[in-house]
């Protein structure tokens, strides 16, 4: 029986970094929150859920999808609408990668234009990952490529632009694993994943510029300058915390036991 419910090192290392990130930063004092997508949220919510009744019969939480709405549901947690709550007190959400600025690749699960708008309305963004998601620089681990969330009626004008103008010559439309044709975002908009060359990839903020003008471009799975802190679980236990202290990011790591 205990087997069934032990986690792998790589389940363990996310909910190492959830729950030392919801710690830190899931406060009495914040009553709207957003959740995020990924594997590593179900972990969020569950540190939440640990911290009481009265501490959350009076918070909001606004998701970022479907995902994360069933999980608030599923929690007895209060559900919110960005609309209602265009101000949101800390957003904790995934990352498909993460590199030494706090830069993330984001929208694996093709909820990035979401995502973008809650870690926006956050006056604190925290992104909470496994240690594989930990880079130099993006690209080095998640190798699909930049998520572009596009128009239908506009993506083979972007995926052309992005092959023959932006220098990402292997862009390409994502396709759905269990259904005929391409994914369809919660916005019934199609993905283009494009990746680019280390060279591009190392000043993120100038190619999400590039590829934001493309008309037809809904929005780019680039998060740049938006987090406040990473939080990486790593297989020895340990927590690896990037942050940013004014202009520059530290790195720091946490002990089990500090934790």
């Amino acid at each position: 029986m205990k087997a069934t419910t032990t986690l792998s090192a790589i389940e363990q290392s996310k909910r190492l970094a959830a729950y030392t990130a919801v710690d830190k930063h899931i406060l009495p004092e914040h009553k709207v929150i957003g959740i995020g997508s990924g594997s590593t949220v179900p972990y969020v919510v569950e540190r939440i859920v640990a911290q009481g009744r009265e501490l959350n019969k009076d918070r909001v939480f606004i998701p970022t999808g479907f995902q994360s709405k069933e999980l608030i549901v599923m929690s007895n947690l209060n559900l919110g609408d960005v609309d209602q709550f265009p101000t949101i007190d800390v957003t904790i959400d995934g990352a498909d990668e993460v590199d030494l600025d706090l830069n993330c690749i984001k929208g694996g699960g093709a909820c990035h234009l979401r995502e973008k708008v809650l870690a926006e309305a956050a006056n604190t963004f925290i992104v909470v990952a496994d240690y594989r998601k930990n880079a130099e620089y993006l690209g080095t681990n998640f190798t699909p490529g930049v998520p572009i969330e596009v128009v239908p009626f506009a993506y083979a004008q972007v995926l052309r632009k992005l092959h023959d103008v932006l220098g990402s010559p292997n862009a390409t439309l994502r396709m759905a694993k269990a259904k005929a044709g391409p994914v369809v975002t919660d916005n019934s908009n199609f993905v283009i994943d494009a990746p680019f060359p280390r060279e591009i990839m190392m000043d993120p903020s100038t190619i999400l510029a590039k590829i934001k003008m493309l008309t037809g471009v809904v929005e780019v799975g680039l998060f740049c300058n938006m987090a406040q802190a990473a939080y990486f679980g790593n297989e020895d236990g340990s927590v690896t915390v990037k942050r940013k202290v004014e202009s520059k990011v530290v790195e720091e790591s946490i002990l089990p036991s500090e934790s």
